[in-house]
């Protein structure tokens, strides 16, 4: 997906869809792999930039509404969510989207406002228990 080119200096100014939370994504190249790179306050996570167009596929299939139950890496993932697809072994990389040992939750928080940045889906906006959808890319 050739969307992705933000690097450090242009970040996505993005809020969590809740709209509670800003924090900012850009893409760096590290150990020869694209990585998205949020920054939340001084607390700063990294996820494979390939998730984007892995979680934009698999919401095409599903065809409807997804709950987005984004959570900490040490707690367990809402079976069916975005947060829950972003760890298992049945997605395209086999497991955790997210690359920091400790930080590798809140792919649920995170990652789907990037998508509706760009345009790849739509994302409620409620207090809590949001959703995302797929749209098809332009």
């Amino acid at each position: 997906m050739t969307l992705l080119t933000r690097g450090c200096g242009n970040p996505w100014s993005l809020k969590t869809a809740p709209g509670t939370s800003a924090y900012t994504m850009h893409i760096e190249a590290r150990d020869g792999k694209r990585v998205l790179v949020c920054t939340v306050g001084k607390t700063t996570l990294h996820y494979d930039a390939r998730c984007i167009a892995d979680l934009h596929q698999m919401l095409m299939a599903a065809g409807d509404w997804i709950e987005l139950g984004g959570t900490d890496e040490q707690k367990p993932a809402k079976e069916g969510s975005v947060e829950a697809w972003g760890r298992s072994s049945d997605n395209p990389v086999g497991g955790w989207y997210g690359l920091k040992k400790g930080l590798r939750g809140r792919f649920g928080v995170y990652v789907p406002p990037l998508m509706e940045a760009l345009g790849l889906c739509e994302l409620e906006h409620q207090p809590k228990n949001n959703r995302i959808r797929a749209v098809k890319a332009r």
